[in-house]
């Protein structure tokens, strides 16, 4: 049986990501009357923004990759 292309075979798929509540708490703070619709909204942008002008992780010299940590635990990622 042939199978045939329908319309939402080029629909994005999207998975859960968890943040720290008030982490969320401070997005919605930040993102009121901007016009930006959720907070998952918010969050995609930044990540494009910093995936598209940022090195890859292989790049980073131990004082970047040093920062990097410091500021995922600061965010309590890690």
């Amino acid at each position: 049986m042939k199978k045939t292309k329908g319309k939402n075979d080029n629909k994005v798929k999207y998975g859960t990501v968890s943040l720290p509540i008030p982490l969320i708490e401070r997005i919605k703070d930040k993102i009121k009357g901007t016009g930006m619709g959720s907070v998952s909204a918010y969050v995609t942008f930044v990540l494009r923004q910093i995936l598209v002008s940022s090195p890859p992780f292989e790049d980073l010299d131990e004082s970047k990759e040093e920062n990097v940590r410091k500021n995922l635990k600061k965010l309590g990622y890690l």
